[in-house]
Formats: C-alpha cells, sequence, structure tokens
C-alpha cells in the first residue's frame, strides 16, 4: 500500500508513516499565482492501495479541493483502491436543514468525495453519526472515546470523576466515555436562551458537587460555551473541571478565552494541525491519535476488523 499526504496535516501524516514504517508517497502538490492547486504524483502508484490523510480545517475550502484534486490524480494514475483518510471532516456540522432555503452541505462534501473518486473514507468522531450515511462508498468512523478514556485514567484515577456533556446532543458520545471510566456518573449542561440578546442560562442535570468533572465534546471552535459550562459547575461546587474534545477548531479568540477560564486543562486531540496560538497556549494539551488512524489503515489494508479496535 501506499500513504499519502496533503498539506493541511503533515505532521499527524508523519507520525502515522513512521508508526506504519511506511515512507510518504512524494507528491507536488503546490499552488499557482492565482492560488489554483496543482497535483502531482511523483511514484508509481497504478494497482496499489493508496490512502490519502488529509483533514478538511481551516482553511476548509483549500484543503477540501486539495484532498480532491490528489483522489483525482491518483484515480487517472490507475491506482487500485483509494482510501479519503479524514482524521476532521469539515462541514459536518452542517448536516441537516436547520431552516428553510439552507443546503445539508456534509451531504454536498460527502457526493464530492465519492465523484472525485474515493472508493473508502476513514474519518473519526464525526459530529453526527448519520453523515456515514450521506456516502455511497464504505465508510469507517473512528472513536476517540479508547484514547480519551486511557488518558482520564493515566492522569485521574484517584479523582470521583463525573463525565459531563455539554448539551443535550452528546449524551450518547458522554454516556459511552463514562461507561469506559467504571460507569462514572453522568451530568448534562442544559442550555437556554430566554429571550434574543441575553445570556445563556447553564442548568446543570445532574450532581457535580465536589466532583473531578470531564467535559467531552467532539467539536470545540469558539470555546465560549465549554467556558461558561465550566463556570457554571464551579459555581455548583465542582472540584475541579477538565475539557476533553475530539476536534480543536479553535476559531477566533478561543484559545485566549480557554486560557483566561475557569477550566484546569482542554486536551485536544492532533486531528487538525497546530497553528501558533496553540502552540503557546498554557491550557491546552495535545493527545496523539496516529497510532489509532495507523491501526485502522493497516486493517483495512489487511482486510481485517476495524470494530475490534473498540472491543
Amino acid at each position: 500500500m501506499k500513504l499519502l499526504s496533503g498539506n493541511s496535516n503533515l505532521p499527524l501524516a508523519s507520525a502515522i508513516s513512521q508508526y506504519l514504517e511506511i515512507p510518504l508517497t512524494e507528491a507536488n502538490v503546490r499552488r499557482f499565482a492565482d492560488e489554483e492547486i496543482f497535483v502531482e504524483i511523483l511514484e508509481n502508484v497504478r494497482g496499489e492501495d493508496v490512502f490519502v490523510v488529509q483533514s478538511t480545517s481551516y482553511p476548509a475550502n483549500d484543503n477540501l479541493m486539495e484532498l480532491l484534486i490528489i483522489i483525482d490524480a491518483l484515480k487517472r494514475a490507475s491506482a487500485k483502491r483509494i482510501t479519503a483518510v479524514m482524521p476532521y471532516f469539515g462541514y459536518a456540522r452542517q448536516d441537516r436543514k436547520p431552516g428553510p432555503r439552507t443546503p445539508i452541505s456534509s451531504k454536498l462534501v460527502a457526493n464530492l468525495i465519492t465523484v472525485a473518486g474515493a472508493n473508502r473514507v476513514l474519518t473519526m468522531d464525526l459530529h453526527a453519526g448519520q453523515i456515514q450515511g450521506f456516502f455511497d462508498i464504505p465508510t469507517d468512523n473512528l472513536y476517540g472515546a479508547p484514547v480519551m478514556a486511557a488518558d482520564i485514567s493515566a492522569r485521574f484515577s484517584k479523582k470521583d470523576i463525573t463525565v459531563v456533556s455539554p448539551d443535550v446532543g452528546g449524551v450518547v458520545r458522554a454516556r459511552a466515555l463514562a461507561k469506559r471510566l467504571d460507569n462514572a456518573p453522568l451530568a448534562i449542561i442544559d442550555k437556554r436562551r430566554e429571550k434574543p440578546g441575553e445570556s445563556e442560562v447553564m442548568n446543570i442535570i445532574g450532581n457535580v458537587e465536589g466532583r473531578f468533572c470531564v467535559i467531552v465534546d467532539d467539536i470545540v471552535d469558539s470555546a465560549g460555551t465549554l467556558c461558561n459550562a465550566a463556570a457554571a459547575m464551579k459555581q455548583a461546587g465542582a472540584e475541579e473541571v477538565v475539557a476533553y474534545c475530539s476536534h480543536g477548531v479553535l476559531s477566533g479568540g478561543a484559545v485566549a478565552r480557554v486560557d483566561g477560564s475557569v477550566m484546569k486543562e482542554l486536551v485536544i486531540t492532533d486531528s487538525i494541525g497546530n497553528h501558533d496560538a496553540i502552540a503557546e497556549a498554557e491550557k491546552i494539551r495535545h493527545l496523539p491519535i496516529a497510532p489509532l488512524f495507523a491501526e485502522a489503515i493497516r486493517r483495512i489494508a489487511d482486510e481485517s476488523s476495524v470494530s475490534s479496535l473498540f472491543d
């Protein structure tokens, strides 16, 4: 098999390459003066099983086009099978029509990837599980919960842990993590805005007094809800609050917001490439997911079970 990377997250692709002991396939991915993307595969890939590592994170549109053009180049070079390895699937939050005359952009992106020539997709912690059904090709959705649970157990095993979902929609994700932490108790943040323009009211369902609270979520973007939830739990008597999120989008002033919050720590995976503000942040720590993706890639190439990774 061959492993190839776009420009969105080269450190993760290199880590996967080292784990599998397979060198990254040489490719020239560059831009013309008008920002058009040009791709040239510099090795023979005819008849090969090729895995393309590319998160569609910021700049989302550039990275998505890069992925599509790489897939097209591989298809025209007669690769046997092309798997789009997308640690972070951009546009995942647009998975339904929230109002009239609005798109379902995640379905559009799924169609684009399929039509470009991908035969399979490998991703992690989709914002909504049903996005798997948007693809007409096999799609494996890995879970970050085992990696997070191992880290929490190693660092905070002596604490009285309560797993917290930051909203009602994330209860399934929080319950899955709580189950891995010896069936830790669960709490839910009920977030309401009484009137337009008024601040959100955080109601906590469950007991957090004197507990070590672990907020779990899939995407942290502005971090506003996360910081407000942490403040509400501290006010309700929580001992300490940490947050574990799969994808650290962290746009705008999110990093400064986290550093200035009552949270002890925000832990994110390296599904999205770093930027300088995150590297310098005091309260943000990275959790490597290269071994998880490398094992999944190995199993797909060997035609063995991927789901057994989570047994």
